[in-house]
């Protein structure tokens, strides 16, 4: 099969240039039942988040004394790829939340809650490359959402090797033809990247493309952490809206 070209007249297939997120929707709370939720959309991939605890670990085996245990899954909908996925987990879902899993440990605050667990669960609905760090942008968000304490934000990106080229949040065709491809994820906090929590790298790149590709992934992450901020910001202020209205209708 003839590999397509990806890069024509200076643009990507989707017309944006090569420094450029694809458009990204983020909403808080969304689940009722949950602790805390998100739904998220980047590009064509559509995530929903939800966090339940800090809450009692069972089977009780399982506690630590000394702080929470933390349990994230990363799941895709078996309708969320053009293919029917088979339903139930596979060796990427595990890697994933693996991986996942221990980008968020170190920014949860887990020594506040001995003996407890926080789960973490994403569901994938549509899926269109990069779904690993959309979904922790979902997640860290609906953390937070729960009230859990943390360091910080976890907010992450995708950087890739296209044609030479080292662009910015790849989408389903450059993930699968590109050369690179490096999924990046940061702590940060009081509007500045602190350290990396993820960093994973699938091809080869050289030292000079791999500083260029970090450099774009801050500058990516900074926008994402934005949106994030704005989405926890307008949840809150519209609960403090509408209690007063719910006093006055007692």
């Amino acid at each position: 099969m003839q590999k397509p070209k990806l890069i024509v007249d200076g643009k990507r297939l989707d017309g944006r240039g090569f420094e450029e997120l694809r458009p990204i929707k983020i909403e808080a709370g969304v689940l009722k039942r949950a602790d805390g939720s998100c739904y998220l959309e980047m590009g064509k991939n559509k995530i929903i988040a939800a966090v339940y605890g800090p809450r009692e670990v069972h089977p009780r085996h399982l506690q630590d004394p000394s702080k929470a245990v933390i349990r994230y899954r990363y799941n895709m909908a078996p309708f969320s790829v053009e293919e029917r996925k088979k339903p139930g987990p596979d060796r990427r879902s595990v890697e994933i939340s693996k991986v996942s899993r221990e980008a968020l440990e170190p920014v949860i605050m887990k020594e506040l809650f001995p003996r407890s667990g926080i789960d973490v669960f994403v569901e994938v609905l549509q899926a269109d490359a990069g779904t690993r760090t959309a979904c922790l942008n979902a997640a860290s968000v609906a953390l937070i959402d729960a009230g859990v304490a943390m360091r910080g934000m976890v907010t992450s990106v995708a950087v890739a090797k296209v044609e030479g080229n080292i662009v910015l949040d790849p989408m389903k065709e450059e993930d699968n033809y590109g050369d690179a491809d490096v999924p990046i994820a940061f702590l940060i906090r009081n509007d500045r990247i602190e350290s990396i929590a993820l960093l994973q790298m699938d091809g080869r790149l050289t030292l000079e493309e791999m500083k260029k590709a970090m450099e774009l992934a801050k500058k990516g992450a900074m926008q994402i952490y934005r949106l994030q901020r704005e989405a926890i910001m307008k949840k809150y202020m519209k609960e403090e809206t509408e209690e007063p209205e719910e006093e006055n209708e007692q």
